[in-house]
């Protein structure tokens, strides 16, 4: 039977929130050492020009404090996103052994005319043993929330929840803002730190200027690092999943089939309105479930609706990989049957890695 409420019950244990608990409390802490004992004694110097900068620290931290709270709250809380089920009246996903049901035995030409990317090898598609449920492209199961999630990047234990489609944003500008917010620590309150040292102060504020300053270079370090690396992958059009994948197949990271270009890419993450890309407001648009379309690297170079290459003209046939397009499709006039047809129609999709499914082992 497929768990549906297995996600409510995870995140409600007790040993989940203990990594949240540990997150707000370094959170409170990083914020009581900047501020009792970097900005407001800065604050009451008598030079004007510390004032003026303790001002400005205590504003750009305070806004860079709010806004890591709402992404940290939204990204906890935001459920990722999941298969839709029969209750809500879709059944498109409900799993049925290929006997019991003709359309389980698509060929891979009409399971990628509607819009389906990623197969099991034996050509059909994906399915949840656990969730009972056919699997969209990028979905996998959280043994964690114990559910599908659409576009699962992964489990962070910290926000005791799954990245995946509709909480990708928050998690990201989660990351944003607090390597944002550490480096600034880190940088403006090195002088207070130097300080405490060279001159006669309390025991008590020399220990917590060097503790947070330590603290905050550990964290701002990770989540600096690991922010570059959602980065890269946004601009990839990858999750942390499929890098995986790729990583163990030791395939090319610079090919996926859902790219659409640098502009589109970072619109698949932070949403189409470009004036709220910073804001906890107005992810991407979508329900998680197609991610090829016209503006998808698939589509552009083939023919969504057949899985065969496109025509190119001779003028615009530039190196081998045009010739060898023209030659396979010159004097053929129609495409493949099926992914199980000739021996040439095999030839071509090896050829061709954006022609071919992604086959996608095991069922999770």
């Amino acid at each position: 039977m497929p768990d549906t409420d297995g996600r409510d019950r995870a995140t409600h244990e007790p040993s989940k929130l203990v990594p949240i608990g540990f997150v707000v409390a370094n959170i409170v802490l990083l914020y009581v050492v900047y501020m009792m004992f970097h900005c407001l004694p800065l604050l009451a110097s008598k030079d004007l020009d510390s004032r003026a900068r303790a001002f400005l620290e205590i504003v750009t931290f305070n806004v860079l404090t709010v806004m890591i709270v709402i992404c940290f709250v939204r990204a906890c809380l935001t459920h990722p996103g999941t298969i839709p089920s029969k209750q809500t009246g879709d059944t498109t996903w409900e799993y049925k052994p290929a006997g019991m049901m003709a359309s389980a035995n698509l060929s891979t030409n009409s399971l990628l005319g509607l819009g389906l990317r990623e197969l099991k090898r034996s050509g059909e598609r994906r399915h949840c043993k656990w969730c009972a449920k056919y699997k969209p492209d990028r979905c996998h199961h959280c043994r964690v929330c114990r559910q599908c999630i659409l576009k699962m990047d992964h489990h962070c234990p910290w926000i005791a929840n799954c990245v995946g489609f509709r909480n990708h944003k928050y998690f990201f500008l989660l990351l944003f803002y607090s390597s944002i917010a550490c480096n600034l620590i880190i940088w403006t309150m090195l002088e207070s730190v130097q300080t405490s040292v060279d001159t006669k102060v309390p025991f008590s504020t020399m220990f917590m200027l060097i503790f947070g300053e330590t603290l905050a270079s550990f964290i701002g370090l990770v989540v600096t690092v690991f922010f570059l690396f959602h980065v890269w992958l946004m601009f990839k059009a990858m999750t942390t999943i499929e890098f995986c994948e790729k990583s163990l197949k030791k395939a090319d990271y610079s090919i996926s089939s859902y790219d659409r270009g640098g502009l589109g890419n970072m619109k698949a993450v932070l949403g189409d309105n470009l004036l709220l890309w910073l804001l906890p407001l107005s992810p991407p648009k979508g329900d998680g479930l197609y991610f090829v379309d016209e503006e998808s690297r698939l589509t552009k170079d083939f023919d969504g609706a057949r899985g065969v290459p496109k025509a190119v003209p001779p003028s615009k046939q530039l190196g081998g990989r045009g010739r060898l397009i023209q030659e396979r499709t010159a004097g053929t006039g129609s495409a493949p049957s099926s992914a199980k047809g000739s021996d040439k129609d095999s030839d071509e999709t090896e050829s061709n890695p954006l022609m071919r499914p992604r086959a996608v082992s095991g069922t999770e």
